[in-house]
């Protein structure tokens, strides 16, 4: 009997317990950091904090070091100064990108036709994140991408030919401007500081859209060039018309300046110090025209002076990226004005109008001039970079200026690719014969995606690039 009665006193105990313990875990079992429904306010901020690390991160890098703005000197940036770039190097880049383009996905749905802003925002940042993917890696996935969801049938998504990607950037792009062109009263909800970057304005998001477009059409010199001249400076016309008037209109990643949200080459330098110092070729380039924007671009070596290390060597005393973009909080362009006019005056000249390139040639120098030191330009300057006419203006001129005011931005390393200007000598200890001119297929797509085209050549041009 004793037995008996200590077994049920046990059997209720453990009864009761277990009551008592599935009530005071109820609810807690779902964890806060993994939520299982979303907003539209919350998804615009998770997208622009990974678009910010997309453009500015290690692509950033990567651009700067292909183009020898800057020189990798240790560690994995030795291995891409010498263009020891493998499979596996890029997963978590290629996850990240992926991750983003579906939250964009789910951002669209999510709003719908009650909320065009934010359906737009959504389109604007899903077709950057896309050209950013596809400008690196050629054909992607994206019309089958991120459905794994809806079954095994979306496991393996089908790779989109990059002439199909660029249409499908344009058409997400006509989608923004039209959903962000519609009164505010048609939407429920309408972004506001979520909108990290212009707050909600969807006026500034149109300008954005118009100049991507001009961007994305650009590319394209290769394969269309009459076309996309005409298509790129519409599109600038375009943005003209919504209002591009300067650097005011920039879309820019902002760094708040503490903890997790600093600006993303004040981190790595931080971090990282001697992994990449500025590049000796760029910095010879910017004192050989007296460029007053070289203190800005570059800090004081050891020695207190501004100097850069050689192609192929691994010097490390020489110069940081400068404070103007490697300050805690620098904020960094995503699309400004400076770029629009580039893309202009290189748009013009390939249609033949040798006045109007001319014009936005001078206009892009002398405003990045002012946005970068605060003053504009000295008269001598001016008269030697930046008053070029219809009989001087060329294309070097052009690409070359641009290269220098687009330093740390990701662009450089596609219009290096498509006019080979500035004139670049492969790094003389590389681990092959010539600049990279992608990536390779990452080492998961082809483990884990039947569908992937697996490409290992890094010389072999994305099919813009051809």
């Amino acid at each position: 009997m004793k037995n008996k009665t200590n077994a049920g006193w046990v059997a209720l105990l453990l009864l009761l317990g277990s009551a008592s313990c599935s009530k005071f875990v109820d609810g807690y079992e779902v964890s806060p950091n993994s939520p299982t429904e979303t907003n539209p306010a919350l998804l615009t901020t998770v997208i622009q904090v990974a678009t910010f690390s997309h453009f500015t991160g290690q692509f950033a890098r990567h651009a700067s070091i292909m183009t020898q703005q800057c020189a990798g000197t240790q560690a994995q940036y030795e291995d891409l100064a010498n263009y020891a770039i493998l499979e596996g190097d890029n997963n978590n880049e290629w996850k990240s990108h992926y991750s983003a383009i579906t939250d964009c996905d789910i951002l669209i749905d999510l709003a719908g036709d009650a909320n065009p802003y934010y359906r737009g925002i959504a389109k604007v940042l899903k077709a950057m994140n896309l050209g950013l993917t596809t400008d690196l890696w050629g054909d992607v996935p994206n019309r089958e991408a991120g459905q794994g969801l809806n079954g095994e049938a979306y496991f393996h998504p089908a790779y989109d030919a990059q002439e199909t990607v660029c249409q499908d950037i344009q058409t997400l792009l006509a989608g923004a401007i039209t959903d962000l062109s519609k009164e505010a009263g048609a939407n429920t909800l309408l972004p506001g500081l979520d909108d990290l970057i212009f707050n909600g304005d969807a006026s500034q998001w149109i300008i954005t859209a118009h100049v991507l477009r001009a961007r994305y059409e650009n590319h394209l010199s290769k394969r269309d060039p009459a076309g996309s001249a005409t298509r790129a400076l519409a599109a600038i016309d375009a943005a003209i018309a919504a209002g591009l008037d300067g650097a005011v209109d920039d879309c820019m990643a902002v760094f708040p300046g503490d903890g997790n949200s600093l600006n993303q080459w004040y981190a790595f330098q931080n971090d990282r110090g001697d992994y990449i110092k500025m590049a000796q070729g760029f910095v010879v380039w910017l004192k050989s025209i007296n460029d007053p924007r070289l203190n800005f671009y570059a800090a004081p070596d050891v020695n207190g002076e501004i100097t850069g290390t050689p192609l192929g060597s691994t010097v490390t005393t020489s110069s940081d990226v400068g404070a103007f973009f490697a300050s805690t909080d620098s904020p960094a362009p995503l699309v400004s004005y400076v770029e629009a006019r580039f893309i202009e005056a290189e748009s013009a000249l390939r249609a033949g109008n040798k006045p109007r390139a001319a014009n936005a040639h001078n206009e892009a120098v002398k405003a990045h001039i002012k946005q970068v030191t605060g003053a504009d330009a000295p008269p001598g300057y001016i008269a030697s970079q930046a008053s070029e006419t219809e009989g001087t203006i060329t294309l070097e001129k052009i690409m070359t200026h641009k290269h220098t005011a687009l330093f740390t931005q990701f662009e450089v390393y596609n219009d290096w690719r498509r006019t080979n200007i500035p004139a670049l000598s492969p790094n003389p200890n590389a681990a092959i014969a010539g600049i990279p001119r992608r990536l390779p297929t990452p080492s998961d797509e082809r483990l884990y995606n039947t569908n992937a085209p697996v490409i290992s050549d890094i010389l072999k041009p994305v099919w813009w690039d051809e």
